[in-house]
């Protein structure tokens, strides 16, 4: 099963019917998504489900539909324990973006950040998990796939969020400011915070 967000709405790519039992359900075809995609946009569904018996191809035929665009970012911590946030589009976020040919997923991550918030020094723990959702571009709907990595600085110096990104702040934030952040931010990044 994926979770693809389509705004705050999950559209569940799923092999098991039984999962579709209480909710609206759309087959895997160009047409279908596009009306599930709308539906939950509109918020006219809470949530819709794409069917497919096989798990395995489920993920590889959705991406023929919608183009895939591969992302990879950071969750940061600071020698102090702070998680490193960024503000765009009135909300917290955590620094990502798109991995470039030939580019590693890991070298994209490292990039991305550094890119988006000045941070240097940055070093992959390890993997936390993949989220999806769904954006629109030129009129186009299209599936980011994001590889989120645990990472950790030493870096004390100046945070400058890209401007050419619409990042206006960059901040580190401790438990009690991340939760607030938390409330103003999206669904995939209060899943990788357990939330």
């Amino acid at each position: 099963m994926y979770k693809v967000f389509v705004n705050e709405s999950p559209l569940i790519l799923t092999n098991k019917l039984s999962e579709t039992a209480n909710g609206k359900y759309f087959l895997l075809n160009e047409e279908a998504i596009g009306e599930a995609i709308t539906a939950l946009s509109k918020k006219k569904l809470s949530e819709a489900f794409i069917y497919h018996p096989n798990h395995e191809e489920i993920l590889r035929k959705f991406t023929k539909k919608i183009p895939l665009v591969v992302a990879a970012g950071g969750v940061v911590t600071n020698k102090k324990g702070k998680v490193l946030f960024i503000y765009r589009n009135d909300k917290w976020d955590l620094p990502k973006g798109k991995v470039d040919k030939g580019e590693t997923i890991k070298q994209a991550a490292i990039r991305e950040v550094e890119e988006e918030t000045g941070v240097k020094g940055l070093k992959i723990e390890n993997f936390l998990k993949t989220t999806y959702h769904i954006f629109k571009r030129n009129g186009v709907y299209k599936l980011k796939e994001v590889h989120w990595f645990a990472m950790k600085t030493s870096y004390t110096g100046e945070l400058l969020g890209q401007k050419s990104e619409g990042i206006e702040k960059v901040k580190w934030k401790g438990p009690k400011k991340i939760q607030k952040a938390l409330e103003n931010s999206y669904t995939n990044i209060k899943i990788l915070f357990g939330d």
